[in-house]
């Protein structure tokens, strides 16, 4: 495909990436005014982040088969259709139960796009390529953490927290026109597969087995799982502890991406010069040093916004060099089943991500020790998850895209 075509399948499936984090961050802003109107707290409305997340994890294992079977298109329109309902469904909620359950439903729509993007990944570019697009999806997706949060909270300010799920009704219906449009489709579906409970089980079992998968999988969903404890904490760390409006925490928020978008960034330059397994090997010790000290230092109390800041910034610039290398290498053996694989892959790591959000949620103290401890817990467990996962990799077997 020539640049044109290029710039445009990326920027697709750049916005099918970042459907879901939009969905998140956009109404984070909004948790004061939504318990508020619900007639609830805020650690109850958390819990509404936490449905997404097991919505968003149970989905993908759906989608998966699904995309192998019937191609890549029919999954993911009537993904986005479902999407699109729930969310103006959200839109009237008048009740917390019922935001918890249509959030559930809204995150079932929007990992029809996620899934489907990690997969066609695979399909349309070589996989020398694979960890070089992974970085510009997370270019696109960067866009989200740093306009959706902002946005959201001048909507939620001018209109209320209800306007906030209009507009996301409207994205996903912008993103489906897109993809009936533009989306190109190379991957030949195989009726032959089978979605008969045992077979589906035996085709995620095969994957799943496959040492460099269960290595950087677990590597890379276990250190995401520290993004899901800063976006699950940081209403309350921000709002609460240290006292600041929703808009200003709307600027916090996006400034901190740029650590995780502009990691991504920096990425394609190492590649220049080191493989992925080399870069994944050195950023999970980082963030294991980060994250220990930003526990450290949050226990004995010492704190301060700024230097909150700080440790957020560095550790997510961890994750955002970390997450593309470790994808690349985990799909990297698989081709026919890679809809399956970028299923799995993903609902490890949003399955992560919901325990960790729950796990939030119960602490409904004023007090950042939470936060820094998931993303201390999580940044060791990454460490070990590739320390221990990468000695079942045998050595004639190729641990990189390049």
């Amino acid at each position: 495909m020539n640049n044109k075509q290029y710039f445009a399948v990326v920027l697709i499936l750049g916005s099918m990436t970042a459907l879901a984090p939009f969905s998140i961050d956009m109404y984070l802003p909004g948790f004061p005014a939504i318990a508020a109107d619900l007639h609830t707290s805020a650690a109850k409305v958390s819990l509404s982040l936490t449905g997404f997340f097991i919505g968003i994890s149970a989905g993908q294992l759906l989608y998966g088969p699904l995309l192998d079977k019937y191609g890549r298109k029919p999954p993911l329109f009537c993904g986005l259709v479902l999407y699109i309902l729930a969310s103006l469904a959200c839109a009237f909620s008048h009740s917390i139960d019922n935001l918890i359950l249509l959030r559930c439903i809204q995150a079932i729509g929007s990992c029809a796009a996620t899934v489907t993007a990690v997969a066609m990944v695979r399909d349309l570019f070589p996989p020398e390529q694979n960890a070089k697009v992974f970085s510009l999806l997370i270019l696109v997706l960067g866009a989200s953490p740093m306009i959706a949060p902002t946005v959201g909270g001048y909507i939620t300010t001018a209109f209320g927290w209800h306007y906030v799920f209009i507009i996301l009704t409207c994205i996903g219906a912008a993103i489906l026109l897109a993809c009936i449009l533009w989306l190109p489709d190379v991957y030949k579906p195989n009726k032959s597969l089978s979605l008969q409970p045992p077979v589906i089980i035996r085709s995620f079992y095969e994957v799943l087995v496959n040492p460099q998968f269960y290595t950087y999988t677990l590597t890379s969903a276990i250190a995401f799982a520290g993004l899901f404890a800063y976006v699950s904490g940081s209403p309350l760390v921000f709002m609460t502890v240290f006292g600041v409006s929703g808009k200003v925490y709307g600027w916090i928020f996006a400034f901190l991406s740029i650590g995780f978008v502009g990691s991504s960034q920096l990425n394609n330059l190492l590649m220049k010069r080191w493989s992925s397994k080399q870069i994944v090997n050195v950023m999970v010790v980082c963030y294991a040093v980060i994250g220990t000290a930003f526990f450290i230092v949050a226990a004995l109390h010492l704190l301060t916004l700024p230097l909150t800041i700080v440790f957020l910034f560095l550790s997510l610039a961890c994750i955002g060099i970390t997450n593309p290398n470790a994808s690349s290498l985990s799909l990297a053996p698989f081709t026919a089943n890679a809809g399956t694989a970028a299923s799995l892959m993903g609902a490890i790591q949003m399955g992560l991500g919901a325990l960790v959000s729950a796990v939030i949620s119960m602490f409904d103290v004023p007090s950042a020790s939470p936060m820094a401890g998931a993303i201390a817990g999580a940044s060791i467990l990454s460490l070990l998850a590739l320390c221990i996962g990468k000695r079942n990799i045998p050595i004639t077997e190729p641990v990189d895209a390049k």
